[in-house]
């Protein structure tokens, strides 16, 4: 998640149900997961149920405006993008989201949505790439794991680990043999920027030979913490 531009337009009237609550859409490189450096239109969805500790968008949790959803796929396409994302806060805490998912799959977009994991997936658009956290023990949002997703993900989705200390890597190490991920989907393990050094958790996976996937986040090393970018 990432950008140097953002892309906003007029609300144009009350909340509808053909609307949602927009912090910003931008276009950038996608930072993290399966697309991590192609050019994409991120959407970035206003509010969000958890408070991670590491939480790097908090500027999302309030405020934004309303937007239509055909405003929102104008803006989105003035860019021809190939790759979308849907991200936020926490973009299914918004019902509309499901339907603005579904439109952008309709356009031709190759979709992507970054959710929590806290919140049902299983009305997703089944051509929709989800990327799922598991919130580790550091986040301080454990407990609102809603571990049946994982019987809603697929090969083309991806669970994500953001790992702040040894005691979330053995935690993810265990829900990785417990739920049995690495024949399910993709899985990413990815240190705290600022928190745990990169290379000790790269040198953990290595330890361990785990079937994981070693990410950064690609965005942090561009343009450093800047809101929409």
């Amino acid at each position: 998640m990432s950008s140097p531009e953002v892309l906003a337009g007029n609300s144009g009237g009350q909340k509808t149900k053909n609307s949602l609550r927009i912090t910003e859409i931008f276009y950038s490189l996608q930072g993290e997961a399966d697309t991590a450096g192609w050019p994409t239109v991120f959407i970035r969805l206003t509010g969000c149920p958890l408070r991670c500790g590491y939480c790097d968008t908090s500027y999302a949790f309030q405020g934004g405006e309303t937007l239509n959803l055909p405003t929102i796929l104008d803006t989105v396409s003035n860019y021809s993008p190939t790759y979308v994302t849907v991200t936020g806060g926490e973009p299914l805490a918004q019902k509309n989201c499901l339907t603005l998912l579904t439109q952008l799959c309709d356009a031709g977009y190759q979709v992507s949505l970054e959710t929590s994991g806290a919140l049902d997936v299983s009305q997703v658009d089944e051509r929709v790439s989800k990327v799922m956290d598991l919130k580790t023990p550091s986040s301080g949002e454990e407990t609102k794991n809603l571990y049946q997703n994982i019987g809603f993900l697929n090969k083309k989705d991806q669970i994500k680990f953001v790992i702040g200390e040894r005691a979330d890597y053995e935690w993810a190490r265990q829900k990785l043999e417990e739920y049995n991920l690495k024949d399910r989907c993709d899985v990413l393990f990815s240190p705290v920027h600022n928190t745990l050094k990169p290379v000790q958790l790269a040198e953990w996976i290595l330890q361990d030979r785990l079937n994981v996937r070693f990410q950064l986040q690609l965005h942090k090393y561009l343009w450093g913490d800047e809101p929409g970018r």
